[in-house]
C-alpha cells in the first residue's frame, strides 16, 4: 500500500482486491481493513481469540484465498513469538499493537519451519497472510487497522451506527 512503485505488483491482486468505500464499511467480525495514505484494502479474516483457536491458527491449511486471513487477538499486549509447526503454507506475520498500528512484518515465514518469530513487544494483535501479499500490498510499519477486536481506543476505530 505505502511503495505501489510497480504496476506489476498491484495489477497481481487488484483483482481481488476490495478498496473500502466507507470508512466503516470493514467493521464486521469477519472483515479487516488497513489503511495507509495511498489506500485502503480489505481481508477476509477468520478471528482466533482463545487460547486453542491460537494455538491451533492455520495449521494444517493446505490453501488460503488471496485476500483471507487470520486475527490473532490478546487479551493485552505482551511479547509474542509464533512458529510455523503443521503449517502447509508460507505465511506474512503482521504484528499490530493494542491501537491497531502495525509494528512489525515477518514476511514469508516458511511451512514446517519451528524456528521461533519474535513479533515484539507490546503486542495485541497478529494478521496472518499468505506469504509474499504484504510486500506485493506495500504493507509497511505504521500502517493502520480497522476492526471490531481494536476497540473504542484505536487509531481508526470502527463507529457504532
Amino acid at each position: 500500500m505505502g511503495k505501489r512503485d510497480s504496476a506489476g505488483r498491484i495489477i497481481a491482486v487488484v483483482a481481488a482486491v476490495t478498496f473500502a468505500g466507507a470508512a466503516n464499511a470493514g467493521c464486521s467480525i469477519d472483515t479487516l481493513t488497513l489503511r495507509d495514505d495511498a489506500g485502503t484494502v480489505q481481508f477476509t479474516v477468520d478471528v482466533a481469540d482463545s487460547n486453542e483457536e491460537r494455538a491451533r491458527g492455520l495449521m494444517f491449511v493446505e490453501e488460503m484465498a488471496t485476500m483471507q486471513g487470520m486475527l490473532f487477538v490478546y487479551e493485552r499486549p505482551q511479547r509474542v513469538s509464533f512458529w510455523m509447526r503443521n503449517t502447509l503454507i508460507p505465511l506474512d506475520m503482521v504484528f499490530v499493537d493494542d491501537a491497531g498500528v502495525v509494528k512489525n512484518i515477518h514476511p514469508m515465514a516458511q511451512p514446517l519451519d519451528e524456528t521461533p518469530i519474535f513479533g515484539g513487544d507490546n503486542i495485541q494483535f497478529v494478521l496472518e497472510i499468505n506469504g509474499g501479499l504484504a510486500a506485493m500490498l506495500g504493507l509497511e510499519v505504521g500502517d493502520q487497522m480497522q476492526h471490531p477486536s481494536f476497540g473504542s481506543n484505536a487509531v481508526w476505530p470502527c463507529e457504532i451506527n
